[in-house]
């Protein structure tokens, strides 16, 4: 049996995945407040590179917290776990060659710090879509923001607890400013040279 296979005593290494996609394992990790357009420029971004032949997939609240996070609430302590899971399982991704869209708000500069210490500096982009609060709440179609300010969630960002703006994010989009055409535009255009072997 040793003859006809060979010893698998070792994972394949990255560039070996790397090349067999024809691309560079990257996290894109867009963060702002909710109801920010987040998911959907990761959505426009992913069908992008897909239709482009890129191997993509968009990791949000929806498909982490009813899944992986479902465990989790909203204290101050699950946010920092559910932050920390997430980046986990985006380096694993990215280990695969990956290209991991990730729309979450991890609100704070801390959070933001941790995910990008796990993940790795070089294969971490910070993308900060930027939209007021005003036009986020205008545009919240699921009603959070009004049921927060009725008291009937806690913890909500923006309302009953702070979005700090990133520091020095990668590319910074303003939602209220361009049209979603034009943003995602930027952002094709600002992944593309970083996926390129």
């Amino acid at each position: 049996m040793s003859d006809i296979f060979p010893t698998f005593d070792k994972l394949l290494e990255r560039k070996e995945r790397e090349t067999l996609l024809k691309q560079k394992g990257i996290v894109i990790w867009m963060t702002g407040r909710p109801a920010s357009g987040k998911t959907t420029l990761a959505v426009g971004l992913e069908k992008a590179l897909h239709e482009m032949g890129h191997l993509c997939y968009v990791l949000d609240g929806d498909n982490v917290r009813t899944g992986i996070n479902n465990d989790l609430h909203f204290s101050q302590g699950d946010r920092k776990e559910n932050i920390r899971r997430i980046a986990e399982v985006s380096k694993l991704f990215v280990r695969c060659g990956v290209i991991t869209i990730n729309s979450f708000v991890s609100p704070s500069e801390k959070l933001r710090t941790l995910a990008k210490s796990i993940i790795g500096q070089h294969d971490f982009k910070l993308v900060y879509v930027n939209t007021s609060i005003e036009v986020c709440e205008k545009r919240d179609t699921k009603g959070l923001y009004a049921k927060a300010r009725r008291g009937e969630i806690k913890n909500f960002t923006g309302i009953n607890d702070p979005f700090e703006e990133p520091v020095s994010p990668d590319l910074e989009i303003k939602t209220d400013q361009h049209s979603f055409e034009e943003n995602l535009q930027a952002l094709v255009e600002f992944v593309l040279p970083k996926i390129r072997l």
